[in-house]
């Protein structure tokens, strides 16, 4: 089996908790209805099982190459590239004024889970190429956006985003790739950038870098820091492809997973300078950076859910063939498949719950973007902006962290056979690994969320979106059933820890910080624990009503026992890391540096 997309619970996400009905009537959605919906997503279904997914493994076994500055991709990425560009893909949540197709977030999403559960090491092309988009559209000039928009938005050429240095990780306030301004406007741009996704490769006409460089003279730090557009090929008058810039690849590194993404170490005006043109304002960069950092961040967060969702598959299937023992039970008197075995059960249904809990945390975030960029009130796209901000770092931490307990689970499934990479579970682990790193580690993202979206406003938002758990909670115990009456009682556990959490970090922040920062990773799996299982609860409503008007009685009552399964064993987990936040932050930093 390759991989089957999981429609049907996207659909159900989408019409019970995002409110596509909703976001259909917000002006410029109008073509955004469930049935527009289903369509696109069954198609974008149907193109990745057959064309992408295929691939998936054959580029783990033949990665990407490079040979005297030429990178030639996995054999039928190219092709594959060329069909999804002309299908359409690359612009599906981009303006239809440049010729995309206009449609939210909340679908876009969606498909990026489908084109990312099919093959991850292909999907991060498009990926970064959206997030230029999304940079070039809020910081672009006019000639810049005329010049680029459409063509990356067809997915002719494609987009990377450049921060990263040999001396620069994270800290980008020690970026020294230089511009010098030129007479003619333009810059010319010297340095080296490492890391650079889809830096180089053979399935675009071009390759748009952003990078990230100082303009000279400018301030030390992050203030200092400028935005520019540097073109693998510089760009004619008449849009025609011109000289080719002094960009190049001198290296693509030989990594853990995803092998069949080129991540290009770039050397930047070894022939006399690259050419490069200014995004927005000098020393603004990092401001317009964030923008596409913060696309990408949430993209990743799916390429959690979407490398989850395809273990969980795989690990499934094996379960339901492997043939190994009898049933403690005495049901069968042979030896039996090893779905029968009720901790196979354990793990298979950890992998589904929590992978289900992701889904439904993106899809609800992704829903809350789209009210901010096009909602008519002005205070409904502030409360939205709110709450979308504080989700990004739970959708990208919590759902990547996941991905590796799912992902390892997946290979437990399968016993000695998942150490074995014939059978292909391998794979999923290893490439799970990188989505805690890249586009800010996982205690990046902690950061922000402690700093940022906690102590901040006091803890206002992490309290507001409580007191909307709160009124779940309250619905699930007025129906009064067993599954919701369960559930009520373990979400109503977590969200008090969660309050006991965000005024602990709200307290310590800025009179203890090694406090408060101590706990921000278990902060951050807190939280997306929470928010993930408040969706779920929403679910097992929607669910009960669903069963009750007849609706898909199997899928139904599957999404109910996941639901309970969820609150039963993995938000269970929540007070337990509040304790340890709120009463063990001293013991994180008590031993002496020189004992370690």
């Amino acid at each position: 089996m390759s991989y089957i997309a999981p429609v049907k619970d996207m659909l159900f996400n989408l019409r019970h908790l995002a409110n596509i009905d909703q976001i259909a009537q917000i002006p410029g959605y109008e073509d955004a209805n469930l049935e527009t919906t289903q369509a696109v997503l069954e198609e974008c279904a149907r193109f990745n099982q057959e064309v992408v997914a295929p691939l998936n493994w054959e580029g783990d076994k033949n990665p990407s190459a490079w040979k005297d500055g030429v990178v030639t991709t996995t054999p039928g990425f190219k092709q594959a590239y060329q069909q999804y560009r002309e299908a359409g893909w690359q612009g599906l949540q981009h303006p239809a004024d440049f010729g995309g197709q206009g449609l939210p977030k909340s679908i876009g999403s969606l498909c990026g889970e489908i084109l990312n559960s099919a093959n991850m090491s292909f999907a991060l092309c498009p990926l970064l190429t959206d997030g230029a988009i999304e940079a070039l559209l809020t910081a672009g000039s006019d000639e810049i956006k005329a010049i680029y928009l459409e063509k990356l938005i067809s997915g002719e050429w494609s987009g990377t985003m450049n921060l990263t240095e040999p001396q620069a990780g994270s800290d980008l306030s020690m970026v020294r790739s230089r511009a010098e301004p030129q007479a003619d406007g333009t810059y010319k741009v010297f340095g080296t950038k490492i890391f650079i996704t889809y830096g180089e490769h053979d399935m675009a006409q071009n390759i748009v870098h952003l990078v990230l460089a100082r303009v000279s003279g400018a301030p030390e730090g992050v203030k200092g820091i400028s935005l520019f557009v540097v073109p693998k090929f510089l760009v004619n008058g008449d849009g025609s492809l011109g000289a080719r810039n002094d960009v190049h690849c001198v290296s693509i590194e030989h990594k853990l997973g995803i092998k069949a993404s080129p991540t290009a170490v770039l050397q930047y005006g070894d022939h006399g300078g690259a050419v490069g043109f200014l995004v927005g304002q000098e020393n603004r960069g990092l401001e317009y950076m964030f923008i596409m950092m913060n696309a990408a961040r949430f993209a990743v967060g799916v390429q959690g859910i979407s490398v989850s969702e395809r273990a969980y598959q795989k690990a499934t299937q094996y379960a339901r063939d492997r043939v190994q023992s009898r049933p403690v039970d005495g049901s069968i008197k042979a030896a039996a498949p090893i779905i029968h075995h009720p901790d196979v059960r354990r793990m298979l249904m950890t992998m589904r719950a929590v992978t289900q809990g992701c889904r439904a945390m993106a899809t609800v975030a992704a829903a809350a973007y789209d009210a901010v960029h096009a909602h008519p009130d002005a205070q409904v796209r502030q409360q939205n902006q709110a709450f979308y901000e504080f989700m990004v770092p739970l959708v990208k931490g919590y759902s990547t962290e996941m991905s590796l307990e799912v992902t390892s689970l997946g290979l437990q499934v399968h016993g000695g056979m998942g150490f074995i990479e014939e059978t292909g579970a391998a794979q999923h682990y290893r490439d799970a690994k990188i989505l805690t790193i890249y586009e800010g580690t996982t205690a990046i993202q902690a950061n922000d969320l402690v700093g940022r979206k906690t102590a901040r406003d006091g803890g206002g938002t992490a309290k507001a979106i409580a007191a909307q758990i709160e009124k779940t909670e309250a619905a699930l115990r007025a129906r009064g059933n067993t599954d919701a009456l369960a559930f009520a009682k373990r979400l109503s556990a977590a969200r008090s820890a969660f309050l006991d959490t965000v005024d602990f970090i709200v307290a310590q922040a800025s009179s203890n910080p090694n406090a408060a920062y101590a706990g921000s990773v278990p902060y951050l799996m807190l939280s997306g624990n929470l928010m993930a299982g408040w969706q779920m609860g929403r679910a097992l409503l929607a669910a009960q009503d669903q069963l009750s008007a007849g609706d898909d009685a199997d899928f139904m009552q599957a999404k109910i026992a996941t639901c309970r399964f969820y609150a039963d064993h993995v938000l269970v987990r929540v007070p337990g890391l509040r304790d340890g936040i709120v009463e063990g932050a001293d013991s994180v930093t008590s031993m002496a540096l020189e004992a370690f």
